[in-house]
């Protein structure tokens, strides 16, 4: 059965293809993302709901003879629903070893009627709350609102989701989902060693930067065919880690970026091949704040009857056709020093194993991908490029 997670791998890779066209950094959370457009699939029926499900690859999950996009869906055991409720549950789970954090909620218009179906299973499967605002009288306060509300999820690290004038009184249905990490890395580096670096951006280009150093057993492999390598970075409790995906050459990133496929990072994700050996790792220090506007996006994915009045089919919420969805936006946030991270959002692969008595120096003083997980189902939390710290 393709799970939930593969089909948010995938999902993630399909984003960041659509997101490397714009130069320099990028940074978001496919699951986040995928959380709250999975609230407008709860909704959707026909065509609307079959592109939202083959953008998010729902498609490929199988098992699903309920699942057919109608009020009370989801209790089959493979269906995404169910599974979105697993993840967003172990997410919440309380622990001493970092702080995760995913929260969910709908803001609708005051006199928009929704069917108690639709409440229901969101708060079932989503966990999200519906709250009443009045959008079309108190447009600007109720962006007000929802942006507190995202602040305080994600402490403060989101600020102004919806920007000034960005939502108008037509305004019907607003879904927002936060996701909310802070890690302490396993082993910490030692700030001791962290010393001012170069980072060179391209072959001529260099920057200086804070540049983190520790040596120690990591789990790393050789990536041949796409002329790379990876190493994984635990965090406290080892239940999720940063990986790192490292270019061979100075200029090696595009050709690394053109190799990406969903089976490859599935793979990658697993931690697969992967051997323990004695790594010198240097990390510069970086933060990444982002913002995208993600319509046309995913208009340009192939989810475009959701957001076309003529078209849309979002009756699963209200009964009636008249519901559009207007925006996706997307904000996050990363930080990683020598404590650890904080970071806020609202296969076929050839491996050369190592001796462990190698030392393989892992030295990020050049462009390089990265993504944050969680390592007991693989879900990609955050995935990023760093072409600046």
């Amino acid at each position: 059965m393709s799970s939930l997670n593969e089909a948010n791998t995938k999902f993630a890779l399909d984003l960041f293809l659509a997101l490397r066209k714009s130069k320099g950094n990028v940074f978001y959370s496919p699951a986040s993302i995928s959380a709250a457009l999975a609230m407008v699939y709860l909704g959707a029926k026909g065509n609307t709901a079959k592109e939202i499900e083959k953008v998010l690859h729902f498609n490929e999950i199988t098992e699903k003879s309920t699942e057919k996009t109608q009020t009370n869906q989801g209790e089959n055991s493979g269906s995404v629903h169910l599974q979105f409720q697993k993840l967003l549950t172990e997410w919440n789970k309380p622990t001493d070893a970092y702080e995760l954090k995913s929260a969910n909620k709908i803001y609708k218009e005051n006199n928009c009627q929704f069917l108690q179906d639709y409440v229901d299973d969101i708060k079932k499967f989503y966990l999200a709350d519906m709250e009443s605002v009045d959008f079309a009288n108190a447009a600007e306060e109720s962006r007000k609102k929802i942006n507190t509300w995202v602040e305080k999820q994600t402490h403060e690290k989101i600020k102004d989701l919806f920007p000034d004038g960005a939502l108008q009184s037509d305004v019907k249905l607003v879904l927002v989902n936060a996701v909310y990490f802070k890690g302490n890395w396993d082993l910490k580096f030692n700030e001791e060693n962290t010393v001012e670096g170069k980072f060179w951006l391209n072959k001529d280009t260099s920057k200086s930067v804070q540049m983190m150093e520790q040596s120690n057993h990591l789990k790393f492999a050789s990536l041949e065919d796409v002329q790379a390598k990876m190493v994984e970075i635990p965090y406290k409790g080892k239940a999720l880690s940063m990986v790192v995906l490292l270019p061979n050459e100075v200029d090696g990133l595009q050709q690394l970026e053109d190799g990406l496929t969903g089976e490859k990072l599935i793979k990658w994700t697993s931690l697969q091949n992967m051997n323990t050996t004695r790594v010198n790792l240097q990390l510069p220090r970086f933060k990444v704040k982002e913002s995208y506007d993600l319509k046309t996006v995913l208009e340009d994915m192939g989810m475009v009857k959701a957001f076309s009045p003529q078209h849309a089919d979002l009756s699963g919420m209200t009964g009636v056709k008249g519901l559009v969805v207007s925006k996706v936006r997307h904000k996050s946030f990363v930080e990683v020093n020598e404590e650890g991270t904080e970071a806020a959002g609202a296969a076929g692969v050839t491996v050369v194993k190592t001796s462990s008595r190698v030392y393989q120096n892992f030295h990020c003083d050049h462009p390089f991908l990265f993504f944050i997980k969680q390592n007991e189902n693989n879900t990609i939390l955050f995935f990023g490029r760093v072409s600046s710290p």
